[in-house]
């Protein structure tokens, strides 16, 4: 029984040795040779000094080598920490010193990128390349290695006591606001989230689930566990246009695939003829729009679509079965196998049906809190009242920040999230509302509804949207639809129509950030 994370991996080779674990472009893995690998590189960590606990972090694209490392550093002991491969030198330096990263597998191209900011990561002392193809650069105090220097350690035993109460990885969020926050996991969140993920989506050994989200993003890095949990395989691609997806899905015989919402938008709009094998899909990290889901289902009838809510801080909290999406397409459904979600008000006590309130997740996927930031901790991770008569030590959940509402079934309802709800002209407009009716006009490609500071009304609502396929919008198009929705105070001030996707977090979400300083500065111009 998997009991810490690569425990996922040895269930499965020692059940079914030669089935393909990975697969990556021309390469494929066989379980007992993933098992093989992981063991000589953990081997190889511990020879150039790895202690336990200490962090390894990986700077690649999604790779045989990725995976493989982060394993070895839990066999070893240690803690993994993907670093996305989209962050620029002084985030990735950020990510590195805030975690005290020890060791860094990273490629040539990309040591040369780092070398100017490495100075600012006292604790880091050996980095490990890839693909040496080019001369190493010099940089002082730091051991360079080439990958193949760690297959000749010759350790094969493995003594340290791990328990699933240990620290397995640190997930650094997309730093929406302020400087990116470590997620610390522990091993026992990321087997139990396996173990739920894998469970609902009916997951099995025949599965071939491909991996296009970045593996530092939790939702990426579940690709990966739910697979090895059930013995299935995981095909790693790193795309360049969403269609070369749709190919993928059609030459490997994909059965799983999971994405973010603007990559729905965008997938929703290709030819997706020639694909049967596609048994389910999943979306996550944002409430995939109406029309959208109604292109996908026209497009994959015969596919389940499951749509899900989550937080890096509890990994995986709801899921709405493919059933229900007639029934209730606005819901985020109800909790996931092996977890609670509750809706509470601000003094903890349960909300009434229909009654707004803060959704907090309770169970064994509530990670370890935020990587040395108490005070973060301490607001996102506090204790809630037990129902269960005669416990002393109180037991902590995540409060999530995004307010929902539960209705008499129990299936929740997203409203927003309390930091990017619009208060504007004494009102509380939750931005999801409005983009789902900017998203039903079909012209629209993506939409983001914000609230902007403004001298009389607080905030005011502007909405950033570009044209699908070059499809013809205008503003008078925009501000009919939302009239003829919206009350008057929730009608945006202002309409921004742009040609070009979107810009996105690494995670490939919409940046939302970026375009609120955008449309800040605007309207600080405007208002002078």
């Amino acid at each position: 029984m998997a009991r810490l994370i690569h425990d996922l991996i040895y269930c499965s080779a020692n059940t079914m040795p030669e089935k393909e674990a990975l697969s990556y472009q021309n390469n494929k893995v066989s379980y007992a040779d993933l098992v093989k690998e992981i063991e000589v590189i953990a081997g190889g960590l511990l020879d150039v000094g790895l202690g336990r606990h200490e962090r390894v972090a990986v700077y690649l694209e999604k790779r045989i080598e990725t995976v493989s490392f982060s394993f070895s550093a839990t066999l070893a002991g240690g803690v993994f920490v993907p670093v996305n491969p989209l962050l620029k030198p002084d985030q990735v330096a950020y990510i590195l010193a805030d975690c005290n990263v020890r060791i860094l597998l990273t490629s040539v191209e990309r040591l040369k990128l780092l070398a100017s900011v490495l100075s600012a990561c006292p604790d880091l002392h050996t980095v490990i390349v890839v693909d040496v193809r080019n001369e190493l650069p010099n940089i002082p105090d730091l051991d360079i290695l080439q990958w193949q220097q760690l297959h000749s350690s010759g350790v094969t035993k493995f003594t340290r006591h791990t328990i699933d109460s240990d620290m397995a990885a640190i997930l650094y969020t997309s730093g929406s606001t302020g400087k990116p926050k470590g997620v610390v996991l522990s091993h026992q969140n990321i087997v139990a989230g396996a173990k739920s993920v894998s469970q609902y989506l009916e997951n099995n050994s025949d599965d071939k689930i491909l991996s296009v989200l970045p593996l530092s993003f939790d939702y990426g890095l579940s690709q990966l566990t739910t697979a090895f949990n059930v013995g299935a395989t995981n095909v790693l691609m790193n795309y360049l246009l969403p269609r070369d997806i749709i190919r993928t899905i059609k030459d490997q015989l994909i059965t799983g695939l999971a994405a973010v919402p603007p990559l729905w938008i965008q997938l929703a709009q290709i030819n997706w003829e020639g694909v049967t094998s596609l048994r389910y899909i999943t979306n996550s990290g944002g409430a995939m729009p109406r029309a959208t889901l109604d292109l996908l289902r026209a497009a994959l009838p015969d596919t389940k679509i499951f749509l899900m809510y989550g937080l890096t801080e509890a990994f995986r909290s709801t899921y709405l079965p493919p059933k229900q999406i007639d029934l209730r397409p606005d819901s985020i459904g109800k909790a996931i196998p092996n977890a609670e979600v509750l809706v509470l008000r601000e003094d903890g006590s349960h909300c009434d049906p229909e009654e707004l309130g803060e959704l907090v997740h309770r169970g064994a996927l509530v990670s370890m809190g935020y990587w040395n930031d108490v005070q973060k901790t301490e607001k996102c991770f506090k204790p809630i009242a037990s129902s269960q008569d005669g416990l002393t030590i109180p037991e902590l959940a995540v409060w999530s920040g995004d307010t929902v509402k539960m209705d008499d079934e129990g299936y929740l309802y997203f409203i927003g999230r309390r930091d990017e709800m619009i208060k504007t002209s004494g009102y509380r407009v939750s931005p999801t509302e409005i983009e789902e009716v900017i998203y039903a006009i079909d012209a629209v490609g993506e939409a983001v509804a914000l609230g902007v500071p403004h001298p009389m009304l607080g905030q005011a609502i502007v909405v950033i949207a570009t044209s699908r396929n070059g499809a013809t919008l205008d503003t008078d198009m925009l501000v009919a639809t939302c009239k003829q929705h919206f009350p008057a105070f929730m009608v945006p001030s202002h309409f921004d129509i742009r040609e070009l996707n979107l810009p996105r977090s690494p995670n490939g979400k919409i940046d939302r950030k970026s375009l609120f300083l955008e449309m800040q500065h605007i309207f600080m111009e405007d208002t002078k």
